[in-house]
Order: C-alpha cells, then structure tokens, then sequence
C-alpha cells in the first residue's frame, strides 16, 4: 500500500546483483572445495537457488549477513531427479544454471522446465546446442518434462551462438571449464555479470581468455579449487533508484554504484533531462522541476531500445518508460527483447499517464511535464521489472495505490519496504 506523491530524501545502498548472484552461486558446484561469496542479496529468488543448492548436497553455511560459505564435496548429478530438487527448479530460471557445472563436473545432469519472469518467449536453445557441441548427448527422461545430459567426457569446440544469451552464455561457460581442449564461444554475452563469473571461475583456476568480450578462448582444466567473490552492487537497482528519484523530485544519494560497471544506464537516464552528479562511487540525483527528453539530431523523436550489453539493459527498459511520464516531450520505447514486456502500460494507462502502445514492443510516451498528476488505483504486478516500475508510478501519482502479487517485486529486490521508508516513502506491506 503507497501514498503517493511525496517527495524521499536520503542515502540508498543498492543490494548485490541478483542475475550475478544467480550465475556465481551455480558456479560452487563446479569444485569439492569451500567457496566463500558475500553481497548475496536477500531476495526470494536467490533463497530458492539455495534451497536448490542444498537439495544438491551443497553444504551451506552462513558466515555473516549476506555472506555464505558453500562446500559442494557430497553432490551427485542424480539428487536433480528427485521431487523435491524439481519442484523448488521449477520456481526460478536460473535453476537451469546447474546443468553447465554438473555436466562439466560429472558428466551428467538433469533439467527440468524452469519457471520465471512470462515475459515473452525464453527458450532454452542456446544452453541445449551448447552442450551438444561440447559433446552432450541428451534425452528426455522417463519420458516426463525432464531432460537427461550425459557426456563421457566434454570436448572443446568451436561454437557461434545463436543468441547472446545471458544465462546461456553463463551455462556452457560452466561447462567448458572443465572439458577437455579449448573452446571458443563468439557472440557470447558480456555483461557485467558475466565478466565476473569469468573472474570468479579465473581464481578457481580456470583458464579463460577474452574476459568482457564478445569471444571467449577457455582452456580446459582438470579441476577447479575454492575461492573467495564478492558480488557487485546491483546496476538495476541503480537505475530504478535514479528513476523514481527523478519521477518524485527526491534528493537521493545511491551509495556504492560501482560506475565503472553501469555502462551506458547514466547515458541513457542523462538522455531524458536527469542530471546526475557523480561523487567518486555514488550517484547523486537532486530534485528537479523540470527534466526535458533530448531530440535526435535531426529533431525526430528519441527512442531508447534495449540491446545485448554493452547495450541498454532490457531490465530497466520498464524504469525509463515510467520515468518518461513526467518528463517534458516524448519518447519511443522499443522493447526488442521479450514482446510481452510491455503489456503492464494498461495500468499506467489508467494513472494518468499518457502512453501509446504501438505494438507488443513498442509505446510511445508524451510526457506530462507535471502539468497532471497521475493518480493512484490497484494493480497487480506482472513480473519482477513491471512490479518496480509500477511501483515507482504509485510513489509519484497523488492518492493511496494498492500493489497485489507482490511476490514479483521480492523475487527481485531486497526489503524494498524498509529501504524506501527510511527514505520518507509512505509505503507499507499489508500482508
């Protein structure tokens, strides 16, 4: 429950990344040895990967708040066929991520249909003919929605993806690690996140090439060894905190962004009139009565699409469409990525706001420049980004909002309640 239209003053720390997280914690069960990460953030779905890296075998112990220390010496590939392993998958995307490092490691692994974000179409293609070129035979076991991988022994290959997947990109890393030869991946994601599972993986001993890059060179190992990470701050979090700090006129400091690693978000935000002041690792964001969207060199519109890094994260393409509600002018939203991503402007719609939605990955914003308020209304969140934007609409629209399926936003952000109170936000959970 939010009451809206109050502006927030203050310091905000962002959590630890959570799709790192996701790729670094599959990563322990690469080796027997302790591996040690701090910053975990503490969202549902990084708790059900560790109640997945239990059902594993993983010996989990708590060092201190958000950090871990996991020991994965008692895990066997046939603990990922029991009911329990599958029902806990089946509740995050990220549990396919525990195939790559079972298969690298004992030649076997099992995947069942993972759940997540429906934000549009995911398919599992570039994991599956990953491990295929790495020499994987796979099957359906049992005939159920359950996927059997088996290999003697991985072989290095050669391989073109077919899509800079993120967590496929991730998966076959994990794989190839231990296989036998070098592999080169070309068109791999290089994200941030991914560049520090490369490292993570680098100090276990791996031998990998091309780190931050779109090619990859990995040089198969015999076995890896334990090792200490700590996660970077959450660059999502980042920009949804510059957004609702420019959307509310709120004087917020975001302590700790890690700037080197935000890549072209402040370009992006910057590029919608919000002026960012950079004080070393914090970002301040001062209140502003006016932010003016910037026109194209030849006067046309602006369009902000998402891309493959070092592109604009689709992840906060929901963050910059709602930010562009009070903004003065206009602005082409263009979601490439996933085409039902967009299907949450309906309720801001209904706030107020005044968007187009041209097609399944396009809407067109006019910004109110604060000439209107939008107003509060129930809504229901459709997924873990829509639920954050929604959100930040409610924290700027005049009256009480009501956000129901709140359980999305959890997945993804960390006491998001209790940050935003001490903040000034007039927010509350009900239940």
């Amino acid at each position: 429950m939010i009451q809206g239209g109050y502006a927030l003053q203050g310091d905000i720390v962002p959590q630890g990344a959570k799709n790192e997280a996701l790729q670094v914690l599959c990563a322990v069960l690469l080796t027997a040895e302790p591996v040690v990460i701090s910053n975990i953030p503490d969202i549902s779905d990084v708790r059900n990967l560790i109640e997945i890296l239990r059902l594993l075998g993983v010996e989990i112990e708590v060092i201190a708040p958000g950090t871990f220390k996991f020991t994965a010496r008692n895990t066997t590939p046939d603990m990922m066929k029991t009911p329990e392993y599958i029902e806990v998958s089946e509740k995050i995307r990220a549990s396919v991520m525990a195939a790559g490092p079972m298969l690298g490691r004992f030649g076997k692994a099992y995947i069942s249909q993972p759940g997540g974000d429906k934000i549009g179409r995911r398919p599992l293609t570039t994991h599956f003919e990953g491990f295929q070129q790495l020499g994987a035979k796979i099957s359906q076991w049992q005939n159920q929605k359950i996927y059997l991988l088996e290999s003697a022994r991985l072989n290095g290959t050669y391989m073109l993806l077919n899509e800079a997947s993120v967590t496929g990109t991730a998966n076959i890393i994990m794989a190839a690690v231990l296989a036998r030869g070098t592999t080169t991946i070309f068109n791999a994601a290089c994200e941030p996140y991914i560049v520090q599972l490369c490292n993570m993986l680098s100090h276990m001993g791996a031998c990998i090439a091309g780190i931050g890059s779109n090619l990859l060179t990995i040089t198969g190992v015999e076995k890896l060894h334990g090792c200490k990470h700590h996660i970077l701050p959450d660059m999502i979090e980042v920009g949804s905190f510059i957004g609702l700090a420019a959307i509310t006129r709120s004087d917020i400091v975001i302590k700790g962004c890690a700037w080197e690693h935000l890549g072209i978000i402040p370009y992006t935000f910057e590029k919608l009139g919000i002026h960012l002041e950079r004080q070393g690792d914090h970002i301040h964001i001062a209140p502003q009565d006016e932010y003016e969207i910037a026109r194209n060199m030849d006067g046309s519109i602006l369009t902000i699409a998402d891309a493959p890094w070092p592109g604009f994260t689709p992840d906060l393409i929901s963050i910059i469409l709602v930010t562009a509600i009070q903004a003065k002018g206009s602005l082409l939203v263009h979601q490439k990525m996933f085409e039902s991503r967009l299907f949450f402007v309906d309720k801001l719609q209904d706030m107020g706001a005044q968007i187009i939605l041209c097609d399944p990955h396009r809407a067109t914003v006019i910004g109110l420049n604060r000439q209107y308020n939008m107003r509060g209304m129930h809504m229901t969140s459709p997924d873990i980004r829509a639920g954050v934007a929604l959100l930040i609409a409610a924290l700027s629209a005049t009256g009480e909002s009501v956000i129901q399926n709140v359980e999305q936003i959890d997945r993804g952000y960390e006491k998001i309640v209790e940050r935003l109170s001490k903040i000034g936000a007039k927010i509350e959970r009900c239940h």
